[in-house]
């Protein structure tokens, strides 16, 4: 306990699994915490200050199995391991025992404790106090910078305190360790312990020598707050493996250019990983996902979350993807062997932290096999991507010779569980076990020796933990020999008695012996093994990435293969126009039910806002999230569910669709409407895509009204980015002879026989009334309750809406005295100052670039010698 109680001192915000043999044991309030979240028995061993001390306790050999329960749970589990063998040690001191690692949400490797198709980030964040680096990126406030320990992905980026909850909702991290004055929101209960970072050139030489650099130049261009949150990541995985590093990349600075960004609340709209109930059926990743491998899996999910917006990267992509295609043959083949292939980047982890087993060797050896067949059915030309995966796909051809020679198969589980070497590699080992193995039968003959020496047919010769090897006889046999002065009586049983005998415990000791050399022989040709892979450990990163870009690439290709997805034209210009797309998500959920109806959308320059009106049910929310994802899936560079598709690159994706209290911070529906639209508002700009939904309607009826106009005419002439604005505000469709690039559109219905069929249509013009009335009745709602609802419906049509809107914004004094908003048309030829200015990005200068600029705007506006001005 005085062992227990300085582990506990060390690790107070952990629990302890304590080894105590074959247990791991737990004890005082760790017991009771333990107990209750993993539904055990709770007991008690000894007594502390005279009280019994709570106690529970797991099987060591299926620790892995509580352990994922509890990660799961939010807690941080410190491992107490028995540091030598009782067997082998002398005295009565207690055995030594010593913190081997602490296994955190953000640290763990286990494939039992990990989900295969997703990765498992730790995520550090730091204020940079700088907030510009030497190489004129713009810091902005913070650094972050997140790491896969189970793979090795090491990332960093600096960004401003208004990008981090996009930031936060495209990595989903496991962990996060940040100042305590850096306000997390809902991922609060994903902080871990306050960490002390380290001053900025301190940190930058600790992240240098960890990769035996001079320094943290040769890895690209840091900001402080990046530097400082990439020493934190790493100096906390220290920590919690006892000092010992995984294999990590080298870390790699993101920066916020490249990617769309999507805030938290378009993520959450979108459902692209989760869905809102926090599943992961029924997501956009589920609804595209074709790949055969974990790692595959884990791209494909990247890829998702983070859409680019260099346009010639995304190209690569689609390229990679068009080949496979193109070669149904080579894909198959390609196909079979990716089904083949494990998880290399993990079992990689694992190895590089002397965690590995024997399982993760074979992975690595029939990892290099599939890749080595892989690049053979890749035949030349390729496109670049392709031809770049090939060429690092036969890693270590010398390393796949040896693991087949050395390594059994099947590898077991353990390596306590032998038999992992094959027989033939390794002549030392093979003497060891052929003594231990004929010591057995040596044992089988003195057996029966024994059996006629001794006229007992029934004797057995079993081993016994503490007494070796013993003779085993039944009751009736125990008195006859007894008289046998060669045997000593070592154990009486209810049934029966052991005895020794002096040749038995000589051969005792020779199998133990034998039987020791071979396991510790074995222990050392697989750590031999080990360190073999950790020499080829980059090569062997390579190899794993290469195999998941060609999974993804396959299982876009997959998509595409009978003609219902297309491959999207992209373009720098402002296009939008999807001809006949689908909800990729709702089409698989009503899959072999219904058949999913198509629609066009076209957002040109000169109709780049539509007004979208009809009532509930008829397909405006789907409508409206299929073509925000069209956009996820195109700059992924993925097929789309469409029958063409052409797109000018979206920087910014906003996706306000449904409604949603947030009754934690105290926000009302109509609040956190107004927030998320202030948000669109204030970031987006021309090359943005936004859907909207029904703003508006969480207040009274003229109040929603004219702030949809007023965000409406924002959007159209203020923004000019393209829309997607749906709303039950018909009167709106009205402003379209105010804002001549608004085109109003409705949702299709028919009425018959009474009833009201929606055709999930969308269609050119407006909608003539909402059908409410009709939808609560299709919903169950009391037919007395729906008739007495159309009689009042019907009232205040007659009264031209004298208890709400008007029917027509003509009627509203505010329409004739509001100035109309109709955006000018560009001069016929642009200035050379005005391409410039378009050509800007305020953002991405320092203010030393922003100077410069300034001063070529005044040259090129300045007034020419003959310009009589």
């Amino acid at each position: 306990m005085a062992q227990w109680f300085a582990a506990k001192a060390e690790n107070p915000d952990a629990l302890l699994f304590f080894r105590m043999g074959d247990f791991y044991e737990l004890f005082f309030a760790d017991a009771e915490a333990a107990s209750a979240a993993l539904d055990i028995a709770l007991s008690h061993r000894g007594e502390h200050n005279g009280t019994p001390i709570p106690m529970c306790g797991v099987p060591h050999h299926a620790a892995e199995i509580y352990l994922a329960r509890l990660i799961r749970r939010g807690f941080r589990v410190a491992i107490v391991e028995q540091m030598e063998d009782p067997k082998a040690r002398s005295g009565k001191a207690p055995i030594k025992r010593e913190v081997v690692r602490i296994i955190t949400p953000g640290t763990i490797t286990e494939d039992a404790l990990l989900e295969a198709g997703r990765p498992n980030l730790l995520l550090a964040l730091a204020w940079d106090a700088g907030g510009r680096d030497g190489g004129g990126r713009d810091g902005g406030g913070l650094g972050a910078a997140w790491v896969d320990v189970s793979t090795g992905l090491f990332e960093t980026s600096a960004l401003p305190p208004s990008a981090l909850p996009a930031l936060l909702g495209r990595l989903e991290p496991a962990e996060i360790l940040a100042p305590q004055n850096l306000d997390l929101t809902e991922w609060d209960d994903r902080r871990s312990p306050e960490p002390v970072p380290s001053p900025p050139p301190q940190a930058r030489r600790r992240v240098a020598e960890a990769y035996g650099t001079v320094n943290l130049d040769a890895f690209g261009s840091f900001t402080d707050g990046e530097a400082v949150a990439a020493a934190m990541a790493l100096d906390y995985i220290r920590s919690t493996q006892s000092g010992a590093l995984p294999r990590l990349g080298r870390p790699e600075p993101q920066g916020q250019a490249g990617t769309l960004t999507m805030d938290a609340a378009t993520r959450g709209s979108l459902e692209i990983h989760r869905s809102r109930d926090g599943g992961t059926q029924h997501t956009l990743l589920s609804s595209v996902q074709r790949t055969l491998t974990a790692g595959g899996a884990r791209l494909l999910g990247t890829w998702l979350s983070a859409p680019l917006t260099d346009i010639d990267a995304i190209r690569a992509r689609q390229d990679a993807w068009s080949w496979c295609l193109a070669n149904p043959d080579a894909t198959a083949r390609l196909r079979g062997e990716l089904r083949s292939a494990p998880d290399v980047a993990r079992a990689l982890g694992r190895l590089s932290l002397n965690r590995g087993t024997p399982r993760d060797l074979a992975a690595i050896r029939d990892g290099l096999a599939a890749a080595g067949r892989a690049a053979e059915i890749l035949a030349p030309p390729l496109p670049a991507a392709l031809a770049a995966a090939r060429n690092a796909l036969p890693a270590a051809p010398d390393l796949l010779e040896l693991l087949a020679e050395a390594l059994a198969d099947p590898a077991p589980a353990r390596l306590d569980d032998g038999q992992v070497i094959r027989t033939g590699f390794d002549g030392e080992l093979d003497a060891h076990r052929t003594l231990r193995d004929q010591s057995r039968q040596v044992i089988a003959s003195l057996q029966l020796d024994f059996a006629q020496r001794f006229g007992v047919a029934s004797l057995k010769i079993k081993h016994h933990a503490q007494l070796g090897y013993v003779i085993e006889a039944p009751a009736v046999a125990v008195e006859t020999l007894r008289g046998f002065p060669e045997l000593t009586l070592r154990q009486g049983m209810a049934n029966g008695a052991r005895f020794t005998e002096g040749s038995l415990s000589e051969l005792d000791q020779k199998i133990r012996e034998a039987a020791e050399k071979a396991t510790a022989r074995e222990k050392l040709v697989f750590n031999h093994l080990v360190e073999r892979i950790a020499e080829r450990a980059d090569a062997l990163a390579a190899c794993a990435s290469a195999l998941a870009f060609l999974d993804v690439a396959q299982s876009a290709a997959r998509l595409a293969e009978g003609g219902a997805w297309v491959r999207p034209v992209l373009s720098e210009t402002e296009a939008y126009s999807i001809r006949a797309g689908r909800h990729p998500v709702v089409e698989a959920a009503v899959s072999g039910q219904n058949v999913f109806v198509p629609n066009h959308c076209d957002l040109s320059p000169d109709r780049r806002l539509m007004l979208l009106t009809g009532p509930n049910m008829a397909g405006k929310s789907t409508f409206l999230r299929q073509n925000a994802l069209f956009v996820v899936l195109a700059q992924a560079g993925l097929p789309l569910p469409a029958d063409s598709a052409e797109l000018g690159i979206v920087d910014r994706l906003f996706s306000r669709v449904g409604a949603a209290d947030d009754l934690a911070r105290g926000r009302s529906t109509f609040m956190v409407e107004m927030t998320e639209t202030a948000a669109i508002l204030h970031q987006a700009g021309p090359r943005s895509l936004v859907v909207v939904d029904e703003i508006g309607r969480g207040t009274s009826t003229l109040d929603g009204l004219a702030i949809a106009w007023a965000v409406l005419e924002a959007l159209h002439s203020a923004i000019r980015c393209r829309t997607i604005f749906a709303t039950h505000f018909h009167e709106l469709a009205e402003l379209a002879d105010r804002l001549p690039r608004l085109r109003p559109h409705t949702m299709r219905v028919k009425e018959w026989k009474g009833s009201v069929v929606f055709l999930h249509e969308v269609a050119e013009g407006a909608a003539g009334r909402s059908w409410g009335v009709h939808v609560a009745e299709l919903a169950g709602v009391p037919a007395p309750v729906v008739k007495r609802a159309a009689s009042l419906m019907a009232a205040m049509e007659k009264q031209n809406g004298a208890l709400g809107a008007s029917a027509s914004l003509h009627a509203l004094p505010l329409f004739a005295a509001s100035a109309p908003q109709a955006e000018p048309d560009p001069p016929a030829g642009s200035s050379p100052a005005d391409d410039a200015l378009r050509d800007m990005n305020p953002d991405a200068m320092t203010p030393r670039q922003a100077l410069d600029a300034l001063y070529h705007l005044k040259s090129l506006s300045a007034p020419c010698a003959d310009d009589p001005a």
